[in-house]
């Protein structure tokens, strides 16, 4: 496994960027590609969870300037998603509570889980 690390972010780079090139270039309903994102996204945080411990990331964010600003980062886009995402997801009859104790425990997992719910929600009402 060790010797896929240097190649995930660069998949996961180039799987974004033809994802968000291809919903800015297309209107999609979909929810099943979010759901699919964050399962994976589950998946793997799984693997290293069990693998790191469920504190391993807390390491990294507080060893030096880059942990830092990664954590800063991932915090600052977590309220950005949170505050899009919010007005959606009560037109579409969440509970924002819940939602924001999972975000809170599991970061963009969470997140990803939201949005797919909502956009799921969403579909169902067109």
């Amino acid at each position: 496994m060790d010797a896929l690390y240097p190649v995930l972010p660069i998949a996961a780079l180039v799987l974004f960027l033809l994802t968000t090139i291809r919903e800015g270039l297309r209107a999609s309903n979909g929810w099943q590609f979010a759901a699919l994102v964050c399962g994976v996204f589950l998946v793997w945080s799984l693997y290293t969870v069990a693998a790191e411990g469920p504190l391993g990331f807390w390491p990294n964010h507080t060893q030096d300037a880059w942990g830092n600003q990664v954590w800063f980062d991932l915090l600052i886009a977590i309220a950005i998603g949170w505050t899009l995402l919010l007005p959606r997801a009560r037109a579409a009859g969440m509970r924002p509570w819940p939602w924001l104790a999972l975000i809170c425990a599991t970061g963009c997992i969470g997140l990803a889980a939201m949005f797919a719910r909502c956009r799921y929600l969403e579909t169902r009402t067109l």
